[in-house]
Parts: C-alpha cells; sequence; structure tokens
C-alpha cells in the first residue's frame, strides 16, 4: 500500500526539481545567447542542449498541471526517469564542452563572465536531472514504477546509447573514416549497436517488451552479446587504423591551427572515438552481470 505522505512529499520534490531544471537551463541559453557567446558547432550543440532540455521540461510540468499523464499510451514515470537520465548526462557534457571549447578564447569582461556563469547554471542543470533521476526511485520503492529503466542493465543501456551519440558527433566528418574500409565497419559498428540498445529501450518504453517471441531478458542478453563483438572489432580497428603509421594512422597529436578555435583537431577526434568505444565495451560485462542476476529475472517474470 503506497504511504500518502511518502507520495505527497515525492510529488512535492518532483516540482520543485522540474522548475529548478526550467530556471537554470533558461538562465544557461539566455546568458550565452545575450551577447552572443555561441559560434560553431560545438556551441551551437549546447545552447540546442539546454533550450530542448527547456522546453521539454516545461512541456512535463504542463501535462503534470493538467493531470494528463494517462492519456498517453505509455508509461509516464518509465519516460520520466529516461528523459531525467538523458537530459542529466546531456547538461553535463554541455557543462564540460562548452567552457573548454568556447571559455578559455574570450578575453575578460561581459562576454566571458556570461560564459562562465551560464556554464555554472548548466553545472546546476545537470545536478537537478540526476537529482530527479535519483528522486524517480523513491518510486520505485513505492511500487508506483516497474521496468527495464529503473534497473542497472537500463541505466547503462541508456548511457550505451548517449556515448553512441557522442561517438557520431565526433564522426560526423567523414573524411575520418572514409579513406579506409575497416573505419567504415567501425562507424557501421556504431550505428548498429546504438540501434540495438535504442529498440530495446523503444520495447520497454512502449510496454512492448511482452509481445516479443522470447522472453525480453534473453532478448536482451543476445543483444548485449552482439554488441559485445561488435565494439570488440571497432576496439580494435579504430585505433589501428587511426594510429598506427603501417597502417596510415598519426601515433603522435600534431599542433592544430592557432586559427582552430571553437573545434576539436582531428587527432582529438580519434583519440575521443577510441576512448568511447572501450567505455561502451567496458559497460558491457556490468550489463551481463545484472541480466544474469536472479532479482533482474524475477522483475520480469511478474
Amino acid at each position: 500500500m503506497v504511504n500518502l505522505p511518502c507520495l505527497l512529499s515525492a510529488i512535492l520534490l518532483g516540482y520543485f526539481l522540474r522548475l529548478l531544471q526550467l530556471l537554470s537551463t533558461c538562465l544557461a541559453f539566455s546568458l550565452v545567447a545575450s551577447v552572443g557567446t555561441w559560434m560553431g558547432a560545438v556551441s551551437n550543440w549546447s545552447v540546442f542542449i539546454w533550450c530542448f532540455c527547456f522546453l521539454v521540461t516545461l512541456i512535463i510540468l504542463i501535462i503534470e498541471f493538467c493531470g494528463l499523464q494517462s492519456r498517453f499510451p505509455f508509461s509516464w514515470y518509465n519516460f520520466l526517469i529516461t528523459y531525467a537520465c538523458y537530459a542529466a548526462l546531456l547538461c553535463t557534457s554541455a557543462s564540460i564542452v562548452y567552457p573548454i571549447t568556447y571559455i578559455w578564447f574570450f578575453p575578460h569582461g561581459r562576454s566571458q563572465d556570461h560564459a562562465i556563469a551560464a556554464t555554472a547554471f548548466s553545472c546546476i542543470a545537470s545536478v537537478a536531472y540526476a537529482s530527479e533521476a535519483a528522486w524517480a526511485h523513491t518510486w520505485v520503492w513505492l511500487g508506483v514504477i516497474t521496468g527495464y529503466m529503473v534497473t542497472v542493465p537500463g541505466l547503462l543501456k541508456g548511457l550505451e546509447t548517449f556515448v553512441a551519440g557522442v561517438i557520431f558527433a565526433f564522426i560526423i566528418d567523414s573524411h575520418l573514416y572514409l579513406h579506409q574500409p575497416a573505419l567504415v565497419w567501425c562507424v557501421a559498428v556504431y550505428s548498429i549497436c546504438f540501434l540495438l540498445a535504442a529498440t530495446a529501450l523503444l520495447l520497454n518504453w512502449c510496454d512492448c517488451d511482452n509481445r516479443l517471441p522470447i522472453a525480453f531478458p534473453t532478448f536482451l542478453l543476445g543483444l548485449t552479446l552482439l554488441s559485445v563483438l561488435l565494439y570488440t572489432t571497432a576496439l580494435v580497428l579504430w585505433p589501428l587504423y587511426q594510429f598506427d603509421e603501417q597502417f596510415g594512422g598519426q601515433p603522435e597529436r600534431s599542433s592544430c591551427n592557432d586559427g582552430l578555435i571553437y573545434s576539436f583537431c582531428t587527432w582529438d577526434q580519434q583519440l575521443a572515438v577510441a576512448i568511447l568505444t572501450a567505455i561502451n565495451l567496458n559497460m558491457a560485462p556490468y550489463s551481463l552481470y545484472s541480466l544474469g542476476s536472479s532479482s533482474y529475472l524475477f522483475l520480469f517474470s511478474l
């Protein structure tokens, strides 16, 4: 039976966190826009993240105030925790990339102050979204939420799709891989693994996991094993063809053009992709271990 005082406290905390998210994301993109301190793809992406999170959070607040949650054909609370996790990751990435890429190039003055303040509010938004994701587990304790996204494998699968999205951002320039078929294969691996992980999340989000011809945990186990094999090939081939001179790679970082600001060096992009590939591959054993736990199997046997 749901504890009413705890339920009311959780609801009030949720509204407080969303108001904090609205305020911090609004101030972040407003500070940047007010002095035009954005230029280039990286800054545009950061501003897009803040605007997107502000808009979606505002829509969520309006829906909840109007009591329209039950009109959606999916689990509203699973949607909330999924969105909170992704928003926390997005705002965190903006909080890291924006200052590293931009603040150091601004002269001391109003533009730099606004950029620093925008970064601070982006960090606040990250904490607010992460707190909401943690707060959502209160609903698990109250018995309101059950499902894939409140489990460790679900969170890891969501993180995997986010990391894959960051990889796509780094390989947006086709000259990084089109000159070698092995590197094209790596890009295909990133695309396939992203689609597999996104499929698993969407099946659960739309409550279609029980319509599969096999048990959902078995389906996830197969996807995870396939992703491990594919990411292993990418982790071998990408560094080999990007950093080994025998395969046409560049083993050392060359100095970037001094005029190259608001962007990343090509070598840095190649290294970032290799590191992110290793991160996604290393998350798989934890996901496999969680999939094999008896408590997880029991959750989906209900």
